[in-house]
C-alpha cells in the first residue's frame, strides 16, 4: 500500500500531473502493477501508452478526462519536458476560446523536429509541431492539469495564417482568425512577423486590415 501512495504521490508530482510508466521504475519493482491498480481504483488517468495521469482535485479517474489540449499539452510535456514543448495553431486558438467548440485534434509545438501524432486514450489526437520555441511568443498558462506554454494571441494568429491546413482542420483555422484578430493590435502581429523573418499574403493582408482597424478606432 505504501508503494501505492509513493508512486501516486510521484505522479501528482510531476509537471502537469503526469509521468511515463518508465520514469517510475525507482517506486517499486513492478510500476506497472501498481499503477494499473491505480487506474482501476481511479487514482490515475491513463491518457495514452505507458502515459498516465493524476485527476486533479480528489475527481475519479474512472469517471472524469481532461480537455483534449491540456491532455496534449501533458502527454508532450511527458515525453520532452516542461521547457520543450507549447500549445500552438488550432490548439492554442482553444486556449484562448477563438474556436467555441471542441475539436478532435490539437497540435503542439516541440523543440527539434516534428513526430508521429498521438491519439490519446480519451479522446482526440495530438500533432507535434517542430518549432524553435525561442523564436515563438509564448507566455505560461493555467490549463486543468497545471501551468504550460501556450502561443500568445499574436503568435496564434500568425501561425494560422501562415499554417491553416495545420491540424487538418482549415475551417475552423479561417474562423479562429477571425476572432483572434479582435483581440490583437497591428503592432503586436507585425512584431511576432518580424521575429519570423517571413510573412506570406494572409500575414500582410491582417497587419493592413488591423492598422486600419486602430487608426479608425483611435
Amino acid at each position: 500500500m505504501a508503494e501505492d501512495v509513493d508512486l501516486l504521490r510521484a505522479v501528482e508530482r510531476a509537471p502537469l500531473r503526469t509521468a511515463r510508466l518508465q520514469d517510475l521504475d525507482g517506486f517499486t519493482a513492478q510500476p506497472w502493477r501498481v499503477v494499473n491498480q491505480l487506474v482501476d481504483r481511479g487514482a490515475l488517468t491513463r491518457l495514452a501508452h505507458g502515459t498516465y495521469t493524476a485527476p486533479p482535485g480528489g475527481r475519479d479517474g474512472r469517471t472524469w478526462k481532461p480537455p483534449l489540449e491540456p491532455a496534449g499539452l501533458a502527454v508532450a510535456t511527458a515525453r520532452f519536458g516542461p521547457r520543450s514543448v507549447a500549445l500552438t495553431g488550432i490548439g492554442a486558438a482553444r486556449h484562448w476560446a477563438a474556436i467555441p467548440r471542441a475539436i478532435g485534434v490539437t497540435t503542439i509545438a516541440v523543440q527539434g523536429r516534428n513526430y508521429a501524432p498521438v491519439t490519446l486514450d480519451t479522446g482526440g489526437v495530438v500533432q507535434f509541431v517542430a518549432r524553435d520555441l525561442e523564436r515563438l511568443d509564448i507566455i505560461l498558462e493555467q490549463t486543468a492539469l497545471g501551468p504550460a506554454l501556450v502561443t500568445t494571441p499574436p503568435q496564434t494568429l500568425f501561425d494560422l495564417l501562415m499554417r491553416p491546413g495545420q491540424g487538418h482542420m482549415p475551417d475552423e483555422a479561417i474562423a479562429a482568425t477571425k476572432n483572434l484578430a479582435a483581440r490583437v493590435q497591428a503592432d503586436d502581429l507585425a512584431r511576432v512577423a518580424g521575429t519570423a523573418g517571413r510573412a506570406n499574403a494572409a500575414v500582410r493582408e491582417m497587419i493592413e486590415h488591423l492598422r486600419e482597424r486602430d487608426a479608425h478606432a483611435g
